[in-house]
């Protein structure tokens, strides 16, 4: 038979000549020019080939067999696990490789294979998740980048957990409209603390005041997610906030007092342990006195209660007279000064604080937008 013959060539054939034999034979077989009682001999002999010392030989192969949908897989899976340019082409084109495989091959091989596996045409959401898991910013990034990348809400939140500190990847992640909420919050926060940590505006600006800012910053930021996230990430977002510390006095009584109360009734929600019915009902139609009991099941001082179950009637007041909800923190802070209550004040004016630096923010964008549309 012609392997057989070939066989017996390949044992004093030159390294360049054993080359080009395996590309013909290899290339037969993927364009079925091979009779059929011979296949099994041709692939033994590319099984054989496998074991040639010279990489050329072991290229030739993979160049011919990375597209062929009927290649044997005793020859694609060690070409997928030869050196980086031998391999390349069969992790990169191969659709012989199950998810199973590329995720044994992400996990035993380097970062060469991982940005490989990164870089298919497509990769399966079992892929991504294992990649968001192992794998470091180069291959990750190329992940991102991938059109072809079916990445889950769970991949990109891992991702951004892992490797939120890089700013690729946080530029990459924030421009998804995929992200999870409590992600995004993340990203934001890690943008923050870069920000913060950059020596030239410490020494510009001061570290305390840089402090302020970035938290100033991170705090309308998150206004600003909350009004775009959806019912169903609610519950999540705010266990995040939570976690990190984020629900604090002011931040609950800036969303109190400019009215985003789906946001508000779920964080009361998440920080009493009531029910989310009783809860509303409550903020909606309660007395002052079961108010101010919710606040204080909710972890705020009897103090903060008040001021909070005062804050509640008059928004009550705003929302049926359609006055503007914003005039609720001004009367507040007027009635605190006139009462000679510090610490509410005190917690009041950077209430006043953040609703400036959020209207300041939007007054921005909206400038953008308009110069974009007179453009």
């Amino acid at each position: 038979m012609i392997v057989h013959a070939f066989l017996r060539w390949v044992e004093t054939a030159r390294a360049a000549d054993r080359a080009k034999a395996a590309s013909v034979l290899a290339r037969a077989y993927a364009r079925a020019r091979i009779a059929v009682e011979d296949r099994r001999a041709a692939e033994m002999a590319m099984i054989f080939l496998l074991d040639d010392p010279a990489p050329k030989v072991r290229l030739a192969l993979a160049e011919a067999l990375a597209e062929c949908g009927d290649a044997p897989r005793a020859v694609i899976l060690p070409l997928a696990e030869d050196q980086p340019e031998i391999a390349a082409h069969i992790i990169l084109c191969s659709s012989l490789l199950t998810d199973t495989d590329l995720v044994d091959l992400a996990a035993r091989g380097s970062d060469v294979t991982r940005m490989l596996v990164a870089n298919r045409v497509y990769v399966s959401r079992p892929v991504c998740a294992a990649l968001a898991e192992i794998g470091e910013v180069p291959d990750v990034l190329a992940l991102l980048e991938n059109e072809g990348a079916v990445l889950s809400r769970r991949s990109l939140a891992r991702i951004a957990d892992r490797l939120g500190h890089d700013a690729d990847i946080r530029a990459r992640l924030l421009d998804r409209e995929d992200l999870p909420s409590d992600a995004r919050h993340a990203l934001v926060e890690k943008v923050g603390t870069a920000l913060a940590g950059f020596g030239l505006i410490q020494a510009a600006v001061g570290t305390s005041r840089v402090e302020r800012i970035t938290r100033e910053a991170c705090d309308i930021a998150t206004i600003g997610m909350v009004a775009e996230v959806t019912s169903a990430e609610m519950p999540a977002l705010i266990e995040h906030l939570r976690l990190t510390a984020r629900l604090t006095p002011v931040f609950l009584m800036h969303a109190l007092c400019t009215g985003r109360v789906e946001f508000f009734a779920a964080a009361i929600t998440n920080l009493s342990g009531q029910a989310e019915r009783r809860v509303r009902s409550i903020l909606s139609d309660g007395r002052e006195a079961a108010v101010r009991a919710l606040y204080e099941a909710a972890g705020l001082g009897r103090d903060i209660s008040v001021l909070f179950s005062e804050a509640t009637m008059l928004w009550r007041c705003e929302a049926k007279g359609g006055d503007g909800l914003l005039s609720v923190s001004e009367r507040l802070l007027s009635s605190a000064r006139a009462a000679g209550n510090t610490s509410c004040q005190s917690m009041l004016e950077l209430v006043e604080r953040l609703a400036i630096a959020e209207q300041r923010q939007t007054a921005r964008s909206y400038a953008v937008i308009a110069t974009r549309e007179a453009a």
